[in-house]
């Protein structure tokens, strides 16, 4: 939406309605429905700290190790229940709403509505992809990361206006599509840390699903070195290989190919579906795992191994565990340009406590109906979130 000149310039209609709302929403500027907010001295109130996509917290339940002068805390804004919040990321996330009642840093920008409306409604607006990318965004030149956007900038921005009746209308119904989503991601992250716990205990001895003995191996006796090089090609495309999201396609924060002179000779590794991956440099971070992909090429910075005599799951999560992480760690080698090096051999060396393979299915087999309950989670809190989305993008202009 364009900045406006007037509050009379514009009239639009959301795509969609709730039953007995027809007539068009105005678009005013910023300034003629939010005023800028400077109320200071209240240093005896809760200070308050910006949770992007969650609003206010009070800086001690944040998690966060933020350290402050207390002799500055008259300096800082106060701000209600339902203010607005410019911050620093705001240009990527949106504005945020107060939650509760408190003083915020000074480097924030504080809006409070001039008109009767709901404070839930401008909440689910300013996280809009309108909003941030067509209103906000580009109405704002030259905001960088860790630029504050001001007052003075936003005040121009066009922003809607309906009847404070349709704003409970439409802020109910987010109300409980966020409390539900809210409820759900609770769900699938307690299914997951369940299923960390329980393999930590499993993998430890701590917990026995099987009554056989566990006996060292080397890694080398199941991982077997794999160094085929080749053009990238239909059946194995160029892929990145990262901490999240295991062998995945690569996104323009790892397309580096402009680097290379001739980048359509350029060779890569090969690697097929449940090859075990690690990234020297990276391998404290979770660069280490399998293939759950297919047949790929990736950078050959990366080393890769087959695996045999093996359950592929299984000798992947026990290399993964804190333990034996340690003592692979521990062959990293040289920082040239910040680049570290484990070899092959070194990694292959290090032992590793497991059972007989036919064990290590029964293990899996239990841990693959935990992966499905968590996956079955996972798509109905990616449907409620699409749903949101959907709704953000319709009942909206």
């Amino acid at each position: 939406m364009a900045n406006v000149s007037s509050s009379n310039g514009l009239e639009k209609r959301p795509k969609l309605r709730f039953p007995g709302f027809d007539e068009p929403w105005k678009v005013f500027k910023a300034e003629e429905l939010f005023q800028n907010v400077t109320d200071k001295n209240h240093p005896d109130e809760t200070v308050l700290t910006i949770i992007q996509g969650k609003g206010t917290l009070p800086r001690e339940q944040a998690g966060r190790n933020i350290h402050y002068d207390d002799a500055s805390l008259s300096n800082y804004k106060k701000v209600e229940q339902g203010d607005f919040i410019i911050h620093l990321r705001s240009f990527e996330g949106g504005l945020e709403m107060a939650n509760e009642a408190g003083i915020v840093s000074p480097a924030y920008t504080i809006l409070r509505c001039k008109r009767p409306h709901s404070s839930l409604f401008y909440d689910a607006y300013f996280h809009t992809d309108e909003f941030i990318n067509h209103n906000l965004s580009k109405s704002v030149e030259g905001i960088r990361d860790g630029r504050q956007i001001s007052y003075e900038a936003f005040k121009w921005l066009g922003i809607p206006y309906c009847e404070p009746t349709e704003q409970e209308k439409i802020s109910s119904l987010f109300s409980v599509l966020n409390e539900r989503i809210a409820k759900q991601r609770d769900l699938v992250e307690s299914l997951k840390k369940y299923k960390r716990g329980l393999l930590h205990d499993v993998l430890s001895e701590k917990i026995k699903i099987t009554t056989e003995t566990w006996t060292e191996h080397r890694i080398g006796e199941f991982l077997h070195s794999k160094n085929i090089k080749q053009l990238p090609t239909t059946d194995a495309p160029l892929m990145a290989f990262t901490a999240t999201g295991g062998v995945c396609d690569k996104g323009e924060r790892y397309d580096r190919g402009f680097l290379v002179k001739d980048a359509s000779s350029k060779l890569y590794k090969r690697t097929d579906l449940n090859d075990f991956i690690y990234s020297s440099n990276n391998l404290d971070v979770g660069s280490i795992g399998l293939n759950f992909y297919g047949s790929a090429v990736i950078s050959d910075v990366y080393e890769i191994f087959s695996i045999k005599d093996a359950d592929p799951w299984f000798i992947s999560e026990a290399i993964k565990q804190k333990p034996i992480m340690c003592s692979i760690l521990k062959y990293r080698q040289g920082c040239l340009y910040g680049q570290y090096r484990i070899y092959a051999e070194d990694f292959l060396g290090v032992s590793v406590k497991i059972p007989s393979y036919e064990a290590q299915k029964k293990i899996g087999d239990v841990f693959s109906k935990i992966d499905g309950k968590i996956t079955q989670e996972q798509i109905l809190l990616d449907c409620l979130e699409k749903a949101r989305t959907f709704f953000l993008q319709q009942l909206f202009i």
